[in-house]
């Protein structure tokens, strides 16, 4: 006890006597981070790991801070590079403005280029101006000249009204008359300097920034995971202690109402940085006057209402400072108040906080790093609820584009071509043909020959009745641009080119405008993309997917999915990019920080992290820490049922899931425990339409009925929004029902949630308490092996560590194969050797460890946890299995009290004694 008191002594910032697993967990955070590199901390859910990492952390950083001003300084601290300038182009521009105004004029602008340079890559760019073979093959380009030069243009230059739109003249590197190697302008108008109303009243900004210093950034993968850490740094001295500020999205974060119409998180996106753009450019409309020919000058628009003025953002940062810790409805309330906007008023916090706070998406996205001025050098980096980081990190860097964007791209560029044609310069003719040539590339590749065969309506509305008719082959990047003849474009040029010229705005504002004054003349589908149906969406998307293929040929794979035409014509597809290794990305922010963490419930298994993040490191290079579960042994009841009420065996897997026989026999089983269990029974379900497939068969057979009349019955909505609404109401439920007072249905004693595995309940929610007594796993959620996606990540992760142990021909089963076979998927699957199968098996367990962990959140908490599938229990079969026992890779907390029983008479008994037990401890 004393010795345990000593330790606690080291974390004085902790607001509890501290549990001895939470001194083990602070203990070994800080050990990492004096040490420094990468280490996996693993506490299971309900530990307390939040307010470890808190204690941790900011205690280290403390004390760092302490010893330097001993002079005992670390020579990496006396060296570190102060970075993490604000530069993008969606930067309101006084925050671009106060950056520029402390640095040296020469060094920031030096800075600036280098930093895009970064981003889009390095090329050796030839001096040859006169020859276009750089950017694509001469035939090519001569044939789409040909296509445009017989147009006839209605004038032979642009009405006044439409020069807003016309692209500014343009030529890269090495194509300049001068040879000098830089990009060329001729402005339209002439520049302004930010309107007053953005500056102090004697017309200078903000000077009083502190410099940069030891930051942590702590993320997590949503939202509402951000704000239950700072709820729970509130608990702590920290709060008061520390400048805090939290990141989020702009859908989050923006308070204009105008804004926030728009909706889906595409749109609110463009429009904020539309009006940045309109802010920040100054673009002077010109409009004739007359027959004399006056013109006049007027400024467009200003921009965001709630960036207007600079001295809010000023006040706003002041109260973010006094107020202490805030989440993210804090800092939109305060937004809301003060006319303001949290989005950029909270980014401008960065540079002199010592605790930021943000979702994955802004850390381990380069782009997104670069454009929130994030300096990770010699920083710290903890990365919370990282059981699928791998996953999550590569899904970032994918990329696609489907068939109706493209043919809203190819529509609107060739619109503004053949109507600013002869006013363009020859760099921007030359870059516009070029994006029509690979724009008709990507939909020859989506509208094969092949596809036009599909015609019989009657045979589509046959095929329609059997499943989902896309037909996806994958390829590598190189093949992919072969098989195009678009091999030789200069991507990296191209992509300059998009960055540089800001052709992406003006063609699809040119695009909306003509769509309106001509009632929508596109072809028909061109807008009907949903969330991707503005022209700014689908130009966004092709520039991802080029920016895809600028990647090594190696480290990805490109999809292509076709899917035969409807009976009223139409035709689906898209074009996708995956990524298939993220050592080198990882490896970036592995390099610049001091120490990353990585923490989570379940970890394991590590090697497989290790392989697909830092290779580069050995097992014995990076720290791992692991605990048990801070409840005692009576406190859970883990059973793996393999057999109903009436004596049918459990099976969920694929082939027999569906059965109506086997989902009765489940509807039996609930029944009987809607009775042994009191309070809050969560059932989880592999996916969505298996859930809908489950209740519809409850409600026909009268099952449903039966379970009503013993609990209360909610359903998981798809919608995340919703999400929120209906656990509220199931709690309120139990809360009431479990009582007894409510006298509409006396027999209901609880509630009984049906949820879904990989969905947001599933994912960080809190189940505490009465709110899940029992926690029932449905089956094995193995993804489905007809995805594509997942087959050539995992043909990938097969062949780590040992190139040769399997060749990619060996597991290919043809160039071409029906999305939903799931039998080929199964073949490539069982011709994998052991990475390719244990990384299948994790994405299932991974998953059901995540979900039957919401139950026990804290010490005095009970559950009792059912798996219900033979595939859970020890029988005699099991080691004649191809694949590992589930149960072995179940959290240590639950596996070693884990009980299996074939009887439900058994189960029944073993149910009444764990709650009747429970229930006399008084929790």
């Amino acid at each position: 006890m004393e010795k345990q008191k000593v330790e606690a002594s080291k974390f004085p910032g902790f607001p509890y006597n501290p549990y001895s697993i939470q001194i083990d967990f602070m203990n070994a955070l800080y050990q990492s981070l004096n040490n420094g590199g990468v280490s996996m901390l693993e506490s299971p859910t309900g530990t307390g790991k939040t307010l470890s990492i808190i204690c941790s952390a900011l205690q280290w950083v403390i004390d760092k801070r302490e010893k330097e001003k001993t002079g005992e300084r670390v020579e990496s601290d006396q060296n570190s590079e102060k970075g993490g300038t604000f530069d993008s182009d969606d930067e309101p521009d006084w925050m671009r403005n106060f950056v520029i105004k402390k640095d040296d004029q020469g060094q920031d602008k030096k800075a600036k280029k280098n930093k895009f340079r970064a981003g889009i890559g390095k090329c050796n760019l030839g001096k040859n101006h006169a020859s276009c073979r750089d950017i694509s093959s001469g035939d090519v380009v001569k044939d789409c000249c040909r296509k445009n030069e017989g147009k006839n243009m209605t004038n032979g230059e642009a009405e006044m009204d439409d020069e807003e739109f016309l692209l500014e003249e343009y030529e890269s590197e090495g194509e300049g008359a001068a040879g000098d190697g830089k990009p060329k302008r001729k402005a339209l108008g002439a520049s302004l300097s930010s309107s007053s109303d953005e500056k102090d009243e004697d017309g200078s900004d903000d000077g009083d920034e502190e410099e940069e210093k030891l930051k942590v950034y702590f993320c997590s993968r949503t939202h509402s995971q951000l704000s239950q850490f700072i709820k729970e740094l509130r608990k702590t001295v920290f709060a008061n202690e520390i400048k805090v500020v939290c990141l989020g999205s702009r859908k989050n974060f923006c308070i204009n109402e105008e804004v926030l119409k728009l909706g889906s998180t595409t749109h609110i996106n463009e429009r904020c940085l539309e009006l940045q753009k309109k802010k920040n450019d100054k673009v002077l409309k010109i409009k004739n006057l007359g027959a004399g020919g006056r013109i006049r000058r007027t400024k467009a628009s200003s921009g965001c209402p709630m960036l207007r003025k600079y001295k809010l953002q000023k006040q706003f940062k002041t109260e973010i400072s006094e107020q202490g810790a805030m989440d993210i409805e804090d800092l939109v309330h305060l937004g809301r108040s003060m006319k303001t906007c949290p989005y950029y008023g909270s980014r401008s916090m960065v540079p002199s906080a010592d605790l930021v706070v943000l979702p994955y998406q802004s850390l381990l996205s380069k782009s997104s790093r670069e454009s929130l001025g994030l300096n990770l050098k010699n920083n710290i980096v903890i990365i919370d609820e990282a059981h699928n980081l791998a996953d999550s990190l590569l899904s970032m860097y994918d990329s696609k584009i489907t068939l109706p964007q493209l043919e809203n791209v190819q529509y609107n560029i060739e619109k503004y071509f053949e109507r600013f044609h002869n006013l363009l310069g020859p760099g921007n003719r030359r870059y516009i043909q070029t994006l029509m040539v690979l724009c008709r590339a990507f939909l020859k590749c989506l509208c094969t020959e092949k596809d036009d065969s599909y015609t019989d309506p009657s045979q589509d509305i046959e095929k329609a009745s059997k499943g989902n008719f896309a037909f996806c082959s994958s390829t590598d990047i190189n093949d992919f641009l072969f098989s195009l003849n678009v091999d030789n474009i200069n991507l990296i040029k191209l992509l300059q080119y998009l960055k540089e010229s800001n052709i992406m705005h003006k063609v699809s504002a040119y695009g909306d405008k003509v769509s309106i004054s001509k009632n929508s003349l596109a072809p028909k589908g061109t807008a009907e993309c949903g969330e991707d149906g503005s022209s700014l969406s689908g130009f966004q998307a092709l520039a991802d997917m080029l920016l895809s293929l600028t990647n090594k040929n190696g480290d990805g794979r490109i999809i292509i999915s076709r899917s035969r035409p409807t009976s009223s014509g139409r035709q689906g597809g898209c074009l996708k990019y995956v990524m298939l290794t993220g050592e080198k990305i990882f490896s970036e922010i592995v390099d610049q920080a001091h120490a990353v963490v990585l923490a989570g419930g379940t970890l394991q298994p590590i090697e497989e992290t290790r392989e697909r993040l830092f290779p580069q490191l050995s097992l014995n290079q990076l720290l791992f820490f692991s605990c048990n579960h801070i409840v005692p042994p009576d406190s859970i009841l883990p059973v793996a049922v393999s057999h109903g009420p009436s004596g049918q065996s459990f099976d969920f897997s694929y082939s027999s899931r569906s059965s109506s026989k086997m989902i009765q026999e489940l509807g039996l089983l609930i029944c009987n425990l809607a009775t042994a269990v009191p309070e809050g029974i969560v059932v989880f379900l592999s996916s969505f339409d298996y859930e809908g497939m489950v209740y519809d068969v409850w409600k026909a057979s009268g099952i449903l009925e039966r379970i009503i009349k013993k609990k209360r019955v909610f359903r998981e909505p798809r919608k995340n929004t919703d999400v929120e609404s209906v656990l509220k109401e199931y709690k309120e439920t139990i809360d009431t029902l479990s009582t007894g007072t409510l006298k509409d249905n006396p027999t209901q004693s609880g509630a009984l949630l049906l949820a879904v595995v990989g969905a947001k309940i599933s994912e960080g929610i809190n189940l505490s308490d009465g709110m899940g007594r029992c926690i029932v796993m449905v089956g094995l959620p193995y993804p489905s092996p007809s995805d594509i996606e997942l087959i050539e990540r995992v043909k990938f992760i097969d062949r780590l560590g040992n190139p040769n142990s399997v060749k990619p021909s060996n597991l290919s089963v043809s160039n071409e194969i029906n999305d939903g076979d799931v039998k080929a998927g199964f073949d490539i699957l069982r011709r994998c050797k052991h990475r390719g199968k244990q990384y299948y098996e994790n994405l299932c367990m991974k998953a059901v460890n995540q979900s039957i962990g919401r139950a026990i959140r804290h010490i005095n908490d009970y559950a009792a946890i059912l798996l219900v599938d033979t595939r859970y229990a020890y029988t005699s079969d099991s080691s004649k299995r191809s694949f590992s026992h589930p149960a072995s890779k179940l959290p240590e907390w639950i596996k070693g009290r884990l009980v299996s029983t074939d009887n439900y008479g058994q189960l029944h008994r073993m149910l009444h004694q764990f709650f009747k037990y429970n229930k006399k401890r008084g929790f």
